[in-house]
């Protein structure tokens, strides 16, 4: 076996190996005794039964919880992504405005509320506009959540937006003052797509984080996927299979969402002039060289190859 090596650590070598298969084989028996103590006690209180399950083949259980419920999740999750990103691409471009009073007040709001927990937002939105109704009662929940996760997540794209630009090659800048564009157009023209596009990941990953958050409007009386599923529960007396079902539906959201944002980059690393995300992605064939990090260090290894250029 040949010793390969890489920036964060060495190759382990024998005796670590060894103890290494020993820990993952010790941790494997440990998990097994923990779920098979987990099922045994789950058993025995019946949550395991087949009449705990079979609510969720009704096509009521669906239409009368799990389905308004996730509506009002995905509705609230849109919303609110919509409404952070376009407050986010404006707070951030914001903080590295020229004008001092607009920097000064766009760092004041974004590190106001990207301190506050959402679920403290949540319930002052809740209370405020109950208080001087300012939006319908029926719409009190709603509003809620929709603010909380709005004012939150768009401080963070905000910092995000702005720390993918500050990252740009100076020579971005000064290429763009020489060609005669203000500040605004460098911004808005030059820099921000190229952030977007670099801090992607990182914004799909808190995109999804506003999703899952949704399930703290539970709190203030908001119908979501999570609530509703209580609330089947409640009904059917079958807490465990409801809250499985609930988070089976989550992963799943979530799962799409990873997804799609890994076929966004693959697409943006094609080439950005590239609109339609369906189409089949370019990919590079292999040219059968392998990387110097791929490659095998040890030469005493009878499978090493020498990728070294050698005059004859």
């Amino acid at each position: 076996m040949s010793v390969r090596a890489t920036v964060l650590y060495d190759a382990p070598g024998p005796k670590a190996r060894q103890f290494n298969r020993i820990v993952t084989i010790a941790t494997v028996i440990v998990a097994l005794i923990v779920a098979w103590w987990v099922l045994r006690v789950l058993g025995a209180n019946g949550q395991l039964a087949a009449e705990k399950w079979t609510p969720f083949l009704k096509s009521t259980t669906w239409t009368t919880y799990i389905l308004p419920g996730l509506w009002g999740t995905l509705v609230a999750a849109v919303t609110s992504i919509i409404l952070a990103i376009a407050i986010g691409a404006l707070l951030g471009v914001g903080r590295l405005s020229h004008n001092v009073a607009i920097r000064w007040v766009c760092g004041v709001i974004v590190e106001f509320f990207r301190a506050i927990p959402v679920l403290i937002l949540m319930i002052f939105a809740y209370s405020v506009f109950a208080k001087y109704a300012i939006v319908p009662s029926a719409q009190l929940g709603f509003a809620g959540v929709v603010f909380g996760l709005t004012m939150y997540n768009g401080s963070v794209i905000a910092e995000t937006l702005r720390a993918g630009i500050l990252a740009l090659p100076q020579g971005q800048r000064e290429a763009a003052e020489a060609l005669g564009l203000s500040h605004a157009q460098t911004i808005w023209h030059i820099l921000l797509p190229q952030a977007v596009a670099a801090m992607l990941p990182a914004l799909i990953s808190q995109l999804v984080i506003a999703l899952k958050d949704t399930a703290l409007g539970y709190m203030i009386l908001y119908v979501e996927v999570v609530r509703s599923g209580l609330m089947s529960a409640s009904y059917y007396r079958n807490y465990l299979p409801a809250l499985v079902v609930v988070a089976i539906i989550m992963i799943i959201i979530n799962f799409g969402l990873s997804r799609l944002a890994e076929r966004i980059e693959r697409q943006l690393r094609a080439g950005r002039a590239r609109k339609n995300i369906l189409a089949t992605v370019p990919e590079v064939e292999d040219q059968g060289l392998e990387t110097k990090d791929n490659d095998a260090l040890d030469w005493r290894d009878p499978h090493h190859q020498d990728l070294r250029l050698t005059s004859e």
